[in-house]
């Protein structure tokens, strides 16, 4: 003899609570219409009026006879197979745009990402060559970094506005700055996270204190010379990801900030990092205050 299976609670709170309207709906139309059980009775099983109920059915009376094909009234049919990515006229012009700057696919994509779009870099090749582009020559670092800086691009990819990462969000971008992300876990096995979080360091208002010195850290890392190159790393979601925050701040925020950390702040911090690395036997006869060549040297070992 077969035992009997008890359904798991989410399955009974599914078929039995009617969570989405539609679902009561069906459900309640398949009662009235199909078991032929009267309005009163239905309309007191789901709590709607008698006159609720002769409305949805003649709704569904309508539906059900403008339906074409496999269309369902209360159902969507889902499609098998690869889901089709936004491919509209405006996203087309903006890749087409990037690609008259000469920027390559990753970094259009990169950019694309931090806009919103849903994107793969395989389709921006193909609309690449659709629209008669062909292959870049390989550049070297500097050649695409002034790329990147070009004020007419400034123009053409205005950077989203940065803000504190939720991080109960699944989603997915691409990023050329997912390097700094190996130094987070040296940044929290040291305490330099609590260090930051206890110096007098100033907060913005949609910037936290950690995540703002984060900030600098990741452009420190990724070996940007001079504020003024933002045109490419702001767009980049990785650089973001982090500092914590979607995107990193624009040129005008660093500044903002800077002119706002007075030398006593950087003094005491620099003295609470020594601590730190003499705490963990770090120090010797000489010490290289410079932030990048400690992080790099405690990487090392």
């Amino acid at each position: 003899m077969s035992k009997t299976r008890s359904p798991d609670k989410e399955i009974i709170e599914y078929f039995a609570l009617h969570q989405r309207p539609m679902h009561k709906q069906y459900l309640a139309m398949r009662r009235f219409l199909f078991d032929q059980a009267s309005a009163e009775t239905v309309a007191e099983e789901f709590n709607y009026t008698v006159s609720t109920i002769y409305t949805l059915a003649r709704d569904f009376r309508k539906r059900l006879a403008t339906c074409v094909d496999d269309e369902d009234p209360f159902f969507l049919t889902i499609k098998t197979g690869r889901k089709k990515t936004e491919s509209s006229n405006s996203l087309v012009e903006l890749i087409v745009a990037y690609r008259k700057k000469q920027l390559s696919i990753p970094d259009i994509k990169i950019i694309l990402d931090a806009k919103g779009y849903m994107v793969s870099e395989r389709q921006i090749l193909s609309i690449c060559n659709d629209n008669g582009f062909v292959r870049l020559p390989k550049r070297g670092r500097q050649e695409r970094l002034d790329i990147m800086v070009d004020g007419k691009y400034a123009l053409l990819a205005t950077a989203p506005v940065s803000e504190m990462l939720s991080f109960d969000i699944n989603e997915s971008f691409a990023s050329k700055g997912v390097g700094l992300l190996s130094f987070l876990p040296i940044i929290k096995l040291y305490g330099i996270d609590s260090v930051i979080e206890e110096s007098s360091y100033p907060g913005t208002s949609k910037i936290a204190k950690l995540n703002s010195v984060l900030c600098f850290l990741a452009l420190k890392l990724s070996n940007v010379e001079r504020y003024g190159h933002d045109d490419g790393w702001c767009h980049d979601r990785g650089l973001g990801l982090f500092a914590g925050l979607n995107v990193l701040p624009k040129t005008t925020w660093y500044s903002s900030y800077s002119s706002a950390v007075a030398r006593d702040d950087n003094a005491a911090f620099l003295k609470d990092l020594n601590l730190v690395w003499l705490e963990c036997g770090l120090l010797s006869d000489t010490i290289n205050i410079d932030f990048t060549a400690i992080l790099r040297l405690v990487a090392k070992k």
